[in-house]
């Protein structure tokens, strides 16, 4: 599965923005029925969604769909209109629980067969933005195949800090347990490739910078981001530099020669090195190839 370092929400009434979108190198776009999109143009935004996903794809575009909340009576309309075989996820908002994810899934499905689209094709990525749903990561993504990613949501005055009552600083210190939290409970449930939005201070590209720095440290592998400017800022803090993709390799070759000498560990860059390193060490090298990376 590819990791996507940057997801860059577009609105789904913007058949424009949806077009020019993919100049601007995110590796994921999320094309938004909810939020962005005001009430009385959700029905018109519908079918521009599903012509802006087919062309963005055409191009090699990776493509999601935020649809509208159960308590609008508008996600099943949402997911007959903008389902096709080049959608790659739906997002549905506010999944607070197990019986959610399966009510998706099962609406999903249901189409899929409608549709002829191979069953279970469809992801559903899991955005954390209730207490409820921070508190049940682990039970949600092990519950449905369908959930493969997880996105919490950790940034200012939105439905995270409501529902959890911090109040925002640059610095984050008051989500870093429901920064760490969410990584550990993806990380025990199989995800791999957890990412967050943290940072919607359009300006601020240093603070951005900092914040994606300080994710990527805790276990994050990438970014939803609300600019366009901040994607070049994400991709970058989440690609592996050229000096640690050298450092991981040579850490794997020191450790195959001392196996060959009958040695379970080994002083590598002033470091004790040992097989659990060399399993860190090919996991971030896979990563890096999964992202395009020459490893």
């Amino acid at each position: 599965m590819k990791p996507y370092r940057s997801s860059l929400f577009v609105p789904g009434n913007r058949p424009a923005w949806m077009e020019k979108a993919i100049n601007y190198g995110a590796d994921c776009l999320i094309l938004d029925l909810e939020d962005s999109v005001p009430d009385q143009e959700k029905a018109n935004a519908r079918p521009l969604v599903k012509t802006g996903i087919k062309a963005l794809k055409a191009k090699g575009q990776a493509v999601n769909v935020r649809i509208n909340g159960f308590a609008t009576g508008l996600t099943f309309d949402d997911l007959e209109e903008v389902l096709c075989p080049e959608l790659d996820g739906v997002t549905l908002p506010k999944v607070e629980t197990v019986a959610d994810m399966k009510e998706l899934d099962a609406l999903l499905t249901h189409l899929e067969k409608r549709m002829g689209i191979t069953v279970g094709a469809i992801e559903t990525p899991l955005g954390c933005e209730t207490a409820k749903g921070m508190r049940n990561i682990y039970e949600i993504a092990t519950s449905c195949p369908r959930v493969k990613r997880v996105t919490l949501a950790a940034g200012p005055g939105g439905d995270a800090a409501r529902a959890i009552g911090y109040i925002w600083s640059k610095e984050g210190m008051e989500t870093l347990f429901l920064r760490s939290k969410t990584v550990l409970d993806c990380r025990a449930a199989g995800i791999q490739y957890p990412t967050i939005s943290s940072w919607w201070n359009i300006k601020d590209l240093e603070g951005l910078e900092r914040d994606a720095n300080w994710n990527r440290r805790l276990g994050f592998r990438g970014e939803t981001v609300m600019h366009p400017t901040h994607v070049p800022i994400v991709n970058k803090v989440f690609t592996p530099s050229g000096e640690e993709i050298d450092f991981y390799k040579g850490l794997i070759q020191a450790m195959e020669e001392a196996e060959k000498k009958g040695i379970a560990a080994v002083t590598y860059k002033g470091d004790m090195v040992d097989e659990a390193m060399v399993k860190t060490a090919r996991e971030m090298l896979e990563f890096a190839k999964s992202i395009g990376l020459e490893t």
